[in-house]
């Protein structure tokens, strides 16, 4: 099971809305690119209801962010430039996305070379 993860004690958007900064309570920092969080957004259009289900989202290296929402004490509504909104982003998965962000990273970018899709539009 998986150890409550606290609330991070700041959430900034870049002024160029293409990156998050998350800080959490022990000082320690993530920053995801628009793009990541945008391709790895734990919606049921990404993640589909199974892991046949799941898409491959490409074209996706200009989006940005366009607001974020907190939705109660446990997560963040990130709404994207391309219009997407419907992944809730909770601290337990924000925290293993900074754990994981490079191993993620490759995997992505291994994904889409197999596929023959491109990050750019």
């Amino acid at each position: 099971m998986n150890a409550k993860v606290e609330a991070p004690s700041e959430i900034k958007v870049a002024r160029d809305r293409r990156t998050l900064k998350v800080v959490w309570t022990d000082g320690a920092g993530d920053e995801f690119s628009a793009e990541f969080l945008r391709v790895l957004s734990p919606s049921a259009e990404v993640r589909g209801h199974s892991e046949a289900d799941r898409k491959t989202m490409s074209g996706k290296r200009d989006v940005e962010i366009a607001d974020v929402q907190p939705i109660g004490h446990y997560a963040i509504r990130i709404v994207f430039s391309d219009g997407h909104d419907s992944g809730l982003f909770s601290w337990s998965y924000l925290s293993e996305l900074g754990r994981e962000k490079d191993a993620r990273w490759q995997g992505y970018l291994d994904e889409l070379k197999a596929k023959g899709l491109r990050r750019e539009r």
